[in-house]
């Protein structure tokens, strides 16, 4: 009956988005056209930004190591090697030799829309609500016992759970920060370089989730497009499920509770085979009719603008009073406490990432004074710095503090996760901006200056990548302020709105041609309009808080007098290989040494590349305890309360402990105590661009001298 259930019910959620995707691909084509066309203003970035998305990665693994894991089909805990390679799709193996063998993963975990628990009581908390009428009381005796008092636990509320553990507090903080970063990773799904299929795609999933009155920020906009589309179809089918199943499920307590967690995994790997193949085929069909409608809209692109502004006009004049009401009663006097919230937390993580990067190249620099030779320059630490998930973790954790107390229930605001992610994922692009940056100035500086000045060059090319830094760390994080209190008002706003308003709309799509009908939807009009009506208050808040300076935002009229409209040429190179260039050190962590036994011939050069493999983060070692030059990650000592399965493999292991491992960047270099450079600069004061944000229909208003456009693609 289950399996029933849910096939009927994804053939109609998939049915029902379907419908939607279609219309607002069209939509989504025309204004990615429009714009291409038209074009679009704003402040230009003063970093360089990488043409692919990550390029340091590339060769690399991010960690591995051992960890215990908790085996559900016997109750046993097994120690196991994990290996998180550049996807940040983590593979386990029976053990590190299987690894290096190349043989078959036992499992491989994607991480999209899982919490990373690190105590029994919060994983307690979440598995008690699974099931309505049974509650876990504390004391309790659980189907999971934790071996030691350092857990790792993923939790998804409807996948697979994942238990694992630890015997230092040391190696569950860098565990932790590893599996945050996987989860944040393969969360951000949805790439923002495909300006028709993003926002078309997360067009029809909104429209979906409010034509079922459910309205807001939504937690599991997670992973690729089929693996959200699963989520979607599971927040109407858990439920029923659960109230045809939970009945009939009998026994123990955690035995009910396992049980249950059982068939909701199998139920949405079902769901998510169907959605995935439906996807494609709904995707493909769109794709097909591309070519002509992009024809059709090119030929009439002047009479669909003319003829969407006319409509647009009369839907404002009948929307705009009632929302002008709304907006002063109910959004006005929470802007500048919600702003306040958001940018607290958000600042000291922007500022905790230029603190980072500054004393990553104060260390750097202190090495080459000692060395005082171009061969000395060790960039690969700098390289990875953005990717290196514990080195980035204190910059993480600032915005993590980041708490809407007693607005999310008023505002439908289920959790401020989506802002902090979304925060986080910025701070991580910042970096790497920033590093790439230096990068290039640095390489292009030493091919014409004398070693005998390195030290002086260096700190001329931080200091120039600093002062670009913050210029764009100002940038960045007031249009995420923008597009922050866009996703808490606007769901709000129309919930309000659409009871008096919906009955209404009809009659204005009979005012659009025909041809017209597949570019121009009154629902997206509507949508805009609700826009515009708030747009200018939430411009005036952030711009205000520009002004008094509490955060070290720039104001809107400020721009960098030394630009260097040449420096992006450079942008155009691809990433600089150091070590091949200057030499260096040779960091070769995973599975350096011999080639394993049962390589094929023929594999030489993958097998190579395969063990002169590099590691971002440098592997565990416990204080008292010898490097063990087998395991990247030091071996979990024995404890005497984990029933480990005993296997010959076991022999396996001890006979491969001889394989060198290499260290992948060393572990986090002390904090220099000298401060950061001045952020005062020379500036010169240009004519303001004033205009409006965008959402993802790209909507450009004209006031005065230019236009502003801002990406706004995650509506949740």
């Amino acid at each position: 009956n289950g399996d029933v259930i849910s096939f009927t019910r994804t053939g109609e959620v998939m049915g029902e988005f379907g419908r939607l995707y279609e219309q607002q691909y069209a939509v989504a084509l025309f204004n990615k056209v429009r714009f291409d066309i038209e074009g679009g203003g704003g402040p230009q970035p003063q970093l360089l930004h990488r043409k692919v998305k990550y390029p340091p990665l590339a060769l690399r693994s991010i960690f591995s190591g051992s960890l215990f894991q908790y085996l559900e089909e016997n109750k046993k805990w097994r120690n196991r090697f994990f290996f998180v390679p550049d996807s940040y799709n983590i593979n386990y193996y029976d053990n590190k030799a299987a690894h290096d063998r190349r043989l078959h993963p036992k499992g491989t975990i994607n991480c999209a829309g899982y919490k990373v628990l690190t105590s029994i009581e919060q994983y307690l908390d979440l598995i008690s609500n699974s099931l309505p009428g049974v509650k876990a009381k504390m004391g309790s005796s659980p189907f999971l016992k934790c071996a030691t008092q350092f857990p790792l636990i993923l939790w998804h509320p409807y996948a697979r759970h994942y238990y694992f553990c630890v015997v230092t507090e040391k190696e569950q903080q860098k565990w932790h920060a590893v599996l945050q970063d996987c989860v944040r990773h393969t969360n951000d799904g949805l790439s923002e370089d495909n300006k028709v299929q993003t926002p078309a795609f997360t067009d029809a999933v909104r429209l979906y989730r409010q034509a079922q009155r459910n309205y807001g920020t939504w937690e599991m906009m997670c992973g690729v497009p089929s693996q959200i589309l699963s989520n979607l179809v599971m927040e109407g089918l858990l439920p029923e499920l659960r109230e045809l199943i939970s009945p009939r499920l009998k026994g123990k307590l955690y035995e009910r509770q396992k049980n249950w967690m059982l068939i909701s995994d199998a139920v949405y790997s079902l769901v998510q085979g169907q959605c995935q193949a439906q996807y494609e085929a709904l995707l493909q069909k769109c794709e097909a009719a591309c070519s002509s409608l992009e024809a059709s809209m090119r030929t009439d692109m002047d009479q669909i603008i003319t003829s969407k502004e006319h409509v647009t006009n009369k839907i404002r004049a009948v929307v705009l009073p009632k929302a002008e009401k709304l907006l002063k009663v109910s959004i006005q006097p929470y802007i500048s406490s919600i702003l306040d919230a958001l940018m607290e937390p958000t600042s000291r993580g922007f500022s905790e990432v230029r603190d980072v990067f500054f004393r990553e190249l104060v260390d750097m620099s202190k090495n080459t004074l000692n060395e005082g030779t171009k061969e000395t320059i060790h960039m690969e630490k700098i390289s990875m710095l953005a990717f290196h998930p514990v080195k980035m973790q204190s910059c993480y954790e600032k915005v993590e503090q980041l708490s809407l107390e007693g607005l999310q229930q008023r505002f439908d605001v289920s959790s401020p996760s989506v802002f902090v992610q979304r925060a986080q994922i910025l701070m991580r692009e910042q970096m790497d901006d920033a590093v790439y940056t230096f990068e290039q100035i640095l390489h292009q500086s030493l091919e014409s200056q004398a070693t005998e000045e390195l030290c002086k060059t260096i700190q001329r090319c931080q200091d120039r990548v600093i002062k670009k830094f913050d210029y764009d760390s100002s940038t960045v994080r007031k249009r995420f302020f923008r597009e922050a209190l866009l996703q808490i008002f606007i769901p709000y706003m129309l919930k309000q709105l659409s009871p008096s308003c919906a009955s209404e709309l009809p009659r204005f799509q009979e005012l659009i041609f025909e041809d017209f009908s597949r570019f121009i939807l009154v629902e997206n009009i509507f949508e805009e309009v609700v826009l515009h009506s708030v747009m200018k208050d939430i411009m005036m808040a952030v711009k205000e808080a520009a002004v008094q300076r509490r955060h070290n935002l720039y104001r809107d009229s400020i721009v960098l007098s030394n630009s260097d409209p040449s420096l992006h040429l450079l942008g155009e190179n691809p990433s600089i290989d150091w070590t091949g260039e200057y030499g260096g050190e040779q960091e070769e962590v995973d599975g350096t040494g011999e080639d394993a036994e049962g390589d094929a011939e023929g594999q030489g050069e993958e097998s190579h590349k395969r063990r002169r493999m590099k590691q971002v983060v440098s592997m565990i070692q416990v204080e008292g305890s010898p490097v063990l030059p087998g395991e990247s990650c030091i071996e979990v000592p024995g404890v005497n309360d984990i029933p480990e399965e005993e296997e010959e493999e076991q022999e396996e292991e001890e006979e491969k402990d001889g394989d060198g491992d290499g260290d992948g960047d060393g572990e986090e270099s002390s904090g220099c105590k000298a401060s950061p450079p001045d952020q005062n600069g020379s500036f010169s004061v240009s004519t303001p661009v004033s205009g409006i944000v965008v959402t993802q229909q790209i909507i450009s208003t004209e006031q005065g001298s230019g236009v502003v456009v801002f990406f706004f693609f995650f509506f949740f």
